[in-house]
């Protein structure tokens, strides 16, 4: 067990970092590109289309986006699945999801989380970005965050942390 949770963090991805550029392949022909937010909090999951536990976190983000957006939150998601753009015109007109969502490779989503490509990548993927492009979180669908049971509260609660109003050139941390 201690082996393996030194293995673990051998591998985890630097926090807070600088988010890389990532374009997200819309249908159509278009693009989203995650410069295109800055200024805004961006949640960017990496999902599968047909992962009960991806429509589930589709289902928590549309609502959150619905809440949150006038405030400054930017969802954005990108299938990562083989053939992750024939499956999008389906998906979305069952989800309706308010916000992009498009495809990637999974080898983009890899890299863009800092994930070991020897790894198992547990979908959902979650990415928390801030105002000023960094990224300040991240969790996979394995991790405790995103356990069904709390998923939608522990979202909530990093998203209204860094919707938060900075003071005095910091972000106030909630808890202690």
């Amino acid at each position: 067990m201690g082996l393996a949770l030194l293995a673990a963090g051998l591998h985890a991805a630097e926090m807070p970092r600088k988010a890389p550029e990532l374009t997200i392949n819309l249908l159509g022909g278009k693009q989203a590109a995650l410069s295109d937010f800055r200024g805004k909090v961006v949640c960017l999951a990496f999902i599968l289309t047909t992962c009960p536990h991806c429509q589930n976190t589709t289902g928590i983000l549309t609502r959150l986006q619905k809440e949150f957006g006038p405030r400054g939150l930017q969802v954005l998601e990108s299938t990562i699945e083989v053939g992750g753009e024939g499956m999008l015109p389906r998906f979305l007109e069952h989800f309706q999801p308010p916000f992009p969502v498009g495809f990637n490779q999974f080898d983009a989503a890899q890299a863009f989380m800092q994930h070991d490509p020897m790894l198992l990548f547990h979908v959902p993927g979650l990415v928390f970005i801030d105002r000023q492009g960094q990224i300040v979180a991240q969790y996979e669908g394995d991790d405790p965050f995103m356990g069904e049971d709390k998923q939608e509260q522990n979202i909530r609660a990093k998203i209204e942390e860094l919707l938060r109003p900075a003071i005095g050139g910091a972000r106030k941390k909630s808890g202690p």
